[in-house]
């Protein structure tokens, strides 16, 4: 029995993917991003958690991801994944499909989750390494944005519980799963939209500029 880090991080590349799998990466290797000019609500914003055995991305193991969508200032319910990678694995190229999957769907455009480096990270090792893909998107990061969009909420990166209370949003008892946690990441995403429509930040593409100044002026102050 395989164990996950083994399976999962073991190293797929194009040349030993399935053919099936090897020509619909090609072609989404192909496909061209959306643009990120147009306003907010015309826009598809996907929102990202994952679910992982540590915070580590280089060593600890990915074990799920969870994706939900924001579009035209609303969640869209039907419009969700789970992509879930068993700790028995499993063979045949089960892994890498799921991994084309989540690429498919979230179709090469803006990203959004809390905490970038933890949730890229591992997004970005899964994908070199199962796929050969240097996965790099446009990434929307709630951890900095929010505080400098709300700072009379927080003027500092906060635990993301502090968003949730701060907003009102029931956090419930006991630990969420990633896909509880994306779709809460969505509400808060759907109010920041509105602050940044208030600040003249009305595309993905201001918004993303946005979300790295944010970034780069927190850490060297």
């Amino acid at each position: 029995m395989f164990g996950i880090k083994k399976f999962l991080f073991k190293g797929g590349t194009p040349e030993n993917l399935p053919g099936d799998v090897r020509s619909a990466l090609e072609a989404w290797r192909e496909s061209a991003a959306p643009a990120l000019d147009g306003l907010h609500f015309h826009t598809r914003y996907r929102v990202i958690d994952v679910a992982t055995t540590g915070t580590d991305p280089e060593n600890d193991q990915l074990q799920g991801i969870a994706t939900s969508s924001v579009f035209q200032a609303s969640i869209v319910p039907g419009d969700t994944l789970y992509v879930d990678f068993p700790a028995g694995g499993e063979e045949g190229g089960a892994i890498e499909r799921r991994l084309l999957a989540f690429l498919q769907l979230v179709d090469k455009g803006p990203l959004v989750t809390y905490h970038v480096p933890y949730v890229g990270g591992f997004l970005q090792r899964a994908c070199k390494e199962r796929l050969g893909v240097d996965f790099q998107p446009s990434w929307i990061d709630l951890a900095w944005l929010l505080p400098s969009m709300f700072p009379d909420k927080g003027n500092k990166v906060m635990p993301l519980d502090h968003w949730l209370e701060a907003f009102g949003l029931d956090v419930g008892s006991g630990r969420r799963n990633a896909m509880e946690n994306s779709l809460l990441l969505a509400r808060l995403f759907q109010m920041l939209l509105v602050r940044a429509n208030g600040k003249g930040i009305d595309t993905a593409a201001k918004l993303i500029g946005e979300s790295r100044a944010s970034s780069f002026l927190r850490r060297i102050h």
